[in-house]
């Protein structure tokens, strides 16, 4: 037999000694023999792994070397794999997530940008701001004897200080630094020589070592999330991202749109073997995708948070799921599908409610939507009215049955006898906000101008990159610019306006108070003026009541026993809380005496349990209440009771409450808006007068930008700038921009092809 060490061929009969302490590699020769021998060839290669432990050389004649292992493992790094489970490619499951972020994909680390945010200020003007509320004696001193040490002064800006003495600032070096401390009166506290560890490894240490939540929450104002170091924010351990089809691992697949994954499954190229095994799979893969693709969502990737979703996007990925199980004789109840869908992804929507009926199932959907409305085979109207005056069925038969109910309003917007008329003229515009450069996401490095003192909608299909560049880049880019946030913004290369803007204001549909105590009295401070009215009543300067006795969040007038809530909560451990009427005040809030003082017959209470309708008529005579009231009444929220939760308002009506209170504010012709799609939720006679309520905000002077899919609002903008053509990695780009007559005409547009045929309705 032969063997070879370390490249030499040795026979083993002959005598030869190996050097003790050197690493060897010590191969044995098992067999040479043609490989058209196969029977041999077979027990070559079974002793060969027999006495090898699972490793074989092949040598070709030409003297090339192949090696071959027959376990699951790398013989070159050593790497070791276990037989593959689907739970390994889970970043949920511990078998396969990435042992550094647990699966996250994601890590906090402190920023240096964060802890000293504006370095044209001094250590001593307070540049250090995780210091700002903690700046005593003791650190003044400590960095005092850090700056002198490394040639500087706490005068000194830290935008001049030299990078080396920046880098020791920050993150600290070896060197030995001699600390002294002084009281007040001069005299030596203390001294001691030591290491100076850097602000950014100080910050570290604290977060670790305190156990106050409040201090970690604090501190966490100075982290930025960046991606995990160890998978490079892929969340899975290296060894699973190894495993790869086609050269993508199971991340660059997920990483990938609906719409690519579904190209990459289909034109994946397989042996006819592999084929016959992948078949079931791959059917079950793209059917899923196919489903996801027919709802208007083949933009989003497969690796998308589910926190980053909108509602609508959810909802339709729920029902992809339906779809895709095949049920039949299911009552599905949807509530406004189309919510942030654009009209050229609408009809897939209705095609796969149709699909879904076709199927055997029923189908109740509550929309807004007119395409959808005319698409249904019955239709139910409620109304008339909102609240108090809503509750009846109005009409209800078929979409053109219901056109030639006159008591409808959804009929009378069917029919055309109302409509949402487009304006007669845009306002012109001479001054722009400017943003170049924009690259977050999807966004192809992109220059948008939005028009200052006018009315602007931002458009596109859905995953066109609107709520990227408004939202995460644009309004960050302010909040950093404007008032020094310490936010991160999306990338983009410049900011500038032309004009003046003292604020940016943000009006969504979260609510506008997370307790029962918030309510639309509060949120729009016409309650401060109700109380004053009480307090001014005879009765109350009798017996001394002041504004404040008429709050329920004060002692004195409320009720003590619920604490001016009108509810006692029950916590149910593992369940919901539990709210039940409060025995004492009967939901009424306040006690007996204050309850007592009353203003045209009515309570403080009886107030907070009106309608701003019924409100409207007790204080017509007083100036500041009638306008709030008014302006709350405008928005088309007359039907809403003063003291109604916070919790029971929806998105639109918590939208619309807060415009309310911006409109009530004295303007100052400088302020930017910025609205995210505020007709969700909305009927035809209601996008009316947010129509109205928005062009009044304009014409105080104020810039108002929307993202909105609706046609009425589109074709009542001043300016519109359209971004697609298509989503994900397919949008990006500015499509068009204009008037919504020149975008209708852009015929690269699909905005523009829908806006075309709305302004060519009679």
């Amino acid at each position: 037999m032969r063997v070879r060490i370390n490249g030499e061929i040795r026979r083993t009969d002959e005598e030869f000694s190996l050097e003790r302490y050197r690493k060897h590699d010590i191969e044995v020769v098992i067999d040479r023999l043609d490989v058209a021998d196969r029977s041999r060839l077979v027990e070559a290669c079974e002793n060969a792994l027999a006495k090898s432990g699972g490793l074989l050389i092949a040598v070709d004649e030409g003297g090339k070397e192949s090696l071959f292992s027959s376990t699951m493992a790398c013989p070159v790094c050593g790497m070791t794999f276990e037989e593959l489970q689907p739970r390994m490619f889970s970043f949920n499951s511990p078998f396969g997530a990435c042992e550094d972020c647990n699966g996250l994909g994601i890590r906090m680390d402190f920023d240096p940008d964060l802890i000293i945010p504006d370095k044209s200020l001094s250590i001593a003007d307070g540049a250090v701001a995780l210091y700002r509320n903690y700046l005593d004696s003791y650190r003044s001193q400590y960095l005092a004897a850090v700056a002198k040490h490394y040639g500087f002064s706490i005068f000194t800006a830290i935008e001049d200080l030299k990078p080396e003495q920046y880098h020791a600032l920050m993150y600290g070096s070896d060197a030995r630094i001699r600390f002294s401390m002084s009281m007040k009166n001069g005299e030596a506290h203390w001294a001691h020589t030591g290491e100076w560890e850097g602000l950014v490894p100080q910050s570290e240490r604290l977060y670790h070592q305190t156990q106050s939540e409040y201090r970690k929450r604090e501190l966490e104002k100075f982290m930025r999330i960046s991606p995990c170091p160890t998978c490079q924010g892929k969340r899975l351990k290296e060894k699973v991202l190894a495993v790869r089809i086609h050269d993508r691992s199971i991340i660059d697949i997920t990483d990938l749109s609906v719409a690519a994954c579904i190209r990459f499954f289909r034109d994946l190229e397989l042996t006819e073997k592999e084929a016959e095994i992948a078949r079931q799979i791959l059917k079950e893969i793209t059917s899923r995708l196919d489903f996801l693709e027919k709802v208007g969502l083949g933009y989003l990737t497969l690796s998308r948070n589910a926190g980053s979703l909108s509602g609508g996007e959810a909802q339709r990925i729920r029902l992809a799921t339906q779809i895709g199980s095949n049920l039949m004789g299911v009552l599905y109840i949807l509530d406004e599908p189309s919510i942030g869908l654009h009209q050229k992804d609408n009809q897939k929507l209705i095609d796969t409610l149709r699909r879904l009926r076709d199927l055997g199932n029923t189908l109740v959907v509550v929309e807004h939507d007119e395409d959808t409305i005319r698409s249904a085979d019955y239709v139910v109207d409620m109304g008339p009215g909102a609240g108090l005056h809503g509750g009846h069925v109005v009409a209800q038969g078929t979409p053109t049955q219901i056109t030639r109910n006159k008591t409808s309003l959804t009929g009378q917007y069917l029919a055309g006898t109302l409509s949402i008329e487009t304006p007669d003229h845009r306002r012109p515009h001479d001054r722009c906000l400017r943003i170049s450069g924009c690259r977050e996401n999807n966004l192809k490095d992109i220059t948008a101008e939005i028009p200052l003192g006018v009315f602007t909608v931002v458009t596109g299909v859905s995953g066109s990159g609107k709520s990227t560049l408004i939202y995460d880049t644009l309004y960050q880019a302010l909040q950093k610019k404007l008032y020094h946030s310490r936010v991160t913004p999306g990338v983009y290369r410049e900011l500038g306006f032309d004009a003046e803007i003292d604020r940016v204001i943000v009006i969504d549909q979260s609510p506008i108070g997370k307790t029962p105590r918030s309510n639309p009295a509060t949120y729009t401070k016409v309650f401060d003026e109700i109380r004053r009215v009480f307090a001014e009543t005879k009765e109350a300067k009798l017996r001394g009541y002041k504004p404040g006795r008429f709050s329920f969040n004060l002692k004195g007038g409320r009720c003590e026993a619920c604490e001016g809530d009108g509810l006692i909560k029950i916590e149910m451990n593992f369940l919901p809380d539990v709210y039940i009427e409060c025995e004492e005040c009967r939901g009424r809030r306040y006690n007996r005496e204050t309850l007592e003082v009353k203003y045209k017959g009515k309570s403080i209470a009886d107030v907070l349990d009106m309608t701003v309708e019924e409100a409207l008529q007790i204080f017509a005579n007083i100036p500041s209440i009638r306008h709030k009231l008014e302006t709350l009444s405008a928005v088309g929220l007359d039907y809403i009771k003063l003291g109604q939760s916070s919790t029971t308002l929806s998105g639109g009506e918590a939208q619309r409450i807060k415009l309310t209170r911006e409109l009530s504010k004295k303007a100052t012709g400088k302020t930017l808006y910025l609205l995210d799609e505020p007709t969700t939720g909305l009927h035809f006679h209601d996008v009316k007068k947010l129509i109205a309520v928005l062009n009044q905000l304009v014409d105080k002077g104020n810039t108002v930008v929307v993202i909105e899919h609706n046609l009425d609002v589109i074709k009542s903008a001043d300016h519109i700038i359209d971004l697609g053509p298509d989503g994900g990695d397919d949008g990006g780009f500015v499509v068009a921009t204009g008037t919504p007559e020149e975008v209708a005409s852009n015929g690269k547009s699909y905005t523009g092809l829908f806006l075309k045929k709305m302004l060519e309705k009679p």
